[in-house]
């Protein structure tokens, strides 16, 4: 990460702003993005966090969230320079406690109500069928390198899931249909003294909400379908779309969004190690959960 570039977008967004250069505070860096906290001369406080490509449109999708009533932190301020996106961000403090359940569905229904918003990306049933076969593309790139050999498990496996997909993939427009948080987990769902707010809108797009709710208990763990099922169930009691809990592809909600999700994270992964990382350092790690994925993705879509 150039140190130098993430001063001078933050020195961009003062100008920009008004604002004298302030105090620093790192609160979380990546290799990609970062967040600080920064306290201006005058005590007043705000958020700077910064990330590269593919993650340089979260200051558009925070506008689109606000107009359309949910609430997320206001930006400031926000700038790309040489393929880094900065922004100045509403300070809502430090949380009060962890999200919960009750917190992250009540979240979940206030954004899958929102209006569906121009400008995102799309995941609709096309896209959520083409993705087995975009990682196997990843894939044949990544062994082209010479890279990823000995690894025609993970070939096998989304082969069976792209003969399955386009039985399993139907449904995908029943509601909840519309915003897509993506990174849902209960860090991205602030509990501070102003109520809750929604954060880490970096890869937002429009596609099937349940998605949302499969990656809330995360993916380090295998998968649960009984306790999603509670999840969905309250999602619905919260307000959530009541289609919510209605089959899909053949298969019941639960099943069906852990599946496809794990496709989803797949093929994120595999871009990641072919374009946007590109290390081959980290190749062994990544074949590694991507085969843990697919072996889950392949018994949850009945592939």
């Amino acid at each position: 990460m150039d140190t130098a570039l993430i001063a001078d977008l933050l020195a961009d967004l003062c100008q920009a702003s008004g604002l004298l250069l302030p105090r620093r505070e790192r609160i979380r860096v990546w290799s990609m993005s970062g967040v600080e906290r920064i306290a201006f001369p005058d005590g007043s406080t705000a958020v700077f966090k910064y990330a590269t490509e593919p993650f340089t449109r979260e200051d558009q999708a925070l506008r689109l969230a606000a107009r359309h009533g949910v609430p997320v932190p206001d930006v400031i301020a926000s700038t790309v320079t040489s393929g880094w996106l900065g922004m100045l961000l509403e300070d809502l403090g430090p949380p009060l406690r962890e999200a919960n359940d009750r917190d992250g569905v009540a979240a979940a229904a206030v954004l899958h109500r929102a209006d569906a918003a121009a400008g995102l990306p799309t995941l609709d049933e096309e896209a959520l069928r083409a993705l087995p076969n975009r990682a196997l593309g990843h894939l044949h790139g990544l062994q082209g390198a010479g890279r990823w050999q000995n690894t025609s498990g993970i070939e096998e496996a989304l082969t069976r899931i792209a003969d399955a997909a386009e039985q399993r993939a139907a449904g995908t427009h029943i509601a909840p249909y519309g915003w897509v948080h993506s990174e849902f987990h209960p860090t991205s769902v602030h509990i501070g003294e102003r109520g809750r707010h929604l954060l880490d809108f970096a890869r937002a797009f429009t596609g099937p909400g349940l998605l949302d709710l499969a990656s809330w208990y995360g993916t380090v763990d295998d998968p649960e379908p009984a306790r999603l099922r509670t999840l969905i169930e309250s999602y619905v009691n919260a307000g959530g779309h009541a289609d919510a809990i209605s089959e899909r592809g053949g298969l019941s909600a639960e099943a069906w969004a852990l599946g496809w999700h794990r496709v989803w994270a797949v093929e994120w992964f595999m871009e990641q190690a072919i374009r946007w990382i590109n290390d081959p350092a980290t190749d062994t790690a990544y074949v590694k959960v991507v085969h843990r994925h697919l072996d889950d993705a392949v018994r949850l879509l009945e592939a």
